[in-house]
């Protein structure tokens, strides 16, 4: 800096005669009086940057921005920062959309020229202008339309010099649009893929560091898209059922499709069974274990179910995951009677996920079903519903979404209970507390019908 201020002194001597200005001739200051014109605003720009004086920054930076934009590789990204604190700062609602339009224009310059940079190339460029587009326009219309459209551009971009977070934004963009009946729910799957695939490229080639941004927009788009409402097994198997044939020998088709079906609950198509069988031939994982284990149990051969649910267990990494497994294990157990097998499912679905429902709601109807089974007469084989009630009442305390099938099944399996005549002739009393034996194995307190 101390070296452009002795240069623009020297210029100060300068004619006029030979002025260009760099935008002009391609130089990074220009010629003759433009140059030394360039030289001054630089460095007052550059100083007030500095300081954080944006807005005594900003008319030298505007000089610098329309005259000689190559005198800096650094002049549109400070210069963007500089435009966006003008704009927190300007009242003026027509003022603010010219300080709008500027920052657009930033960013089309430095497209220009800045676009074959190795580490922002104009793909990085492209993702950073729609994440301002929707940051300054929400619930525009048109502006999700621009934003779509840049990202769709960025995201085929190479993969290291992209961001994780535009694979968020663009679905989020897709199914704005899709909410307003501009784009159809194939589109918005389609969109899915392309973040699936982006976001697995960035993966083969980021260092440690960057492997945990990617996976933490990973599951935020897989969120996103479950929550979409275009996600429905009609949408999905429409588009990928005809690409069956030519990818079933393709493996990373095959995950991808095979885990599109099972997030989206479509596990019940024949899409699904057939992904996962050839999946498990060419690389068994948990997703084609558990496609195979629910084929198994649509032909009702529970043995294979269960086989196949304990290896997808064994294979899956996600506690999610892991946690619905076990779960779905617990039924297989539940539907053959084999109530303490079924009990260790759910309590290991628990402990992968103890803010889910699901399991304590499987646990309670496996505590009433085998409730007969514990006790030497009727009074102690009424015990377990005690405890089924119990579980019914914890998932409703975990998770509200399992509030009003909980409450119907505590109303249900409460008219069970022993009566106080029951209780007195057995010497117990309402409020005592009382363990459960047998495979159920669980202190309770004591209530009458």
């Amino acid at each position: 800096m101390k070296g452009l201020k002795l240069m623009a002194a020297a210029l100060m001597t300068v004619t006029a005669a030979s002025a260009q200005k760099g935008i002009e001739d391609g130089s990074k200051y220009g010629h003759g009086e433009d140059s030394v014109r360039c030289v001054m605003e630089y460095v007052q720009f550059s100083d007030a940057y500095k300081l954080k004086a944006y807005a005594d920054a900003y008319p030298h930076w505007l000089i610098v921005f329309n005259e000689c934009p190559l005198s800096d590789k650094n002049n549109f990204s400070r210069g963007a920062t500089i435009v966006k604190n003008v704009y927190k700062l300007e009242k003026d609602a027509s003022k603010k959309a010219e300080y709008y339009d500027l920052l657009m224009r930033v960013y089309d310059q430095r497209m220009k020229y800045q676009g074959k940079n190795k580490k922002y190339p104009t793909s990085w460029i492209k993702g950073m202008k729609a994440l301002d587009i929707l940051t300054y326009k929400p619930n525009d219309l048109a502006a999700s339309k621009e934003a779509y459209g840049l990202l769709s551009e960025s995201l085929k971009g190479d993969p290291t010099t992209i961001d994780a977070a535009f694979t968020q934004k663009y679905l989020l963009a897709a199914i704005d649009l899709f909410k307003a009946s501009e784009i159809g729910a194939e589109e918005v799957v389609n969109s899915y893929v392309v973040c699936s695939d982006a976001l697995a490229a960035m993966l083969k080639v980021a260092d440690d560091k960057k492997k945990e941004n990617i996976n933490e927009a990973k599951n935020q788009v897989e969120q996103i898209f479950a929550q979409s409402g275009a996600a429905d097994c009609e949408t999905i198997i429409k588009i990928f059922t005809p690409q069956l044939e030519e990818n079933k020998d393709n493996i990373d088709w095959l995950k991808k499709v095979n885990r599109f079906l099972d997030r989206g609950d479509c596990t019940e198509e024949e899409l699904y069974y057939a992904t996962s069988e050839n999946m498990h031939k060419i690389e068994p994982m948990a997703s084609s274990a558990r496609g195979l284990a629910r084929m198994y149990m649509k032909k009702n051969d529970l043995a294979k179910a269960s086989q196949y649910y304990n290896e997808a267990i064994e294979l899956e990494e996600d506690p999610m995951m892991k946690a619905k497994y076990y779960n779905e294990l617990a039924a297989v157990y539940f539907s053959e009677s084999q109530f303490g097998q079924a009990k260790a499912a759910c309590y290991n679905a628990i402990k992968n996920r103890g803010d889910w429902g699901a399991p304590y709601l499987m646990l309670g109807r496996i505590y009433a079903a085998g409730s007969k089974l514990v006790g030497s007469d009727d009074w102690e084989k009424r015990a377990g519903y005690w405890v089924a009630i119990d579980k019914f009442a914890k998932a409703k305390a975990v998770d509200e979404s399992c509030a009003a099938e909980a409450t119907e099944l505590i109303r249900q399996y409460s008219q069970y209970f022993p009566s106080k005549e029951d209780l007195f002739m057995h010497g117990m009393q309402v409020g005592q507390s009382y363990t459960v034996g047998g495979f159920i194995g669980e202190t309770t307190t004591v209530r009458a019908k």
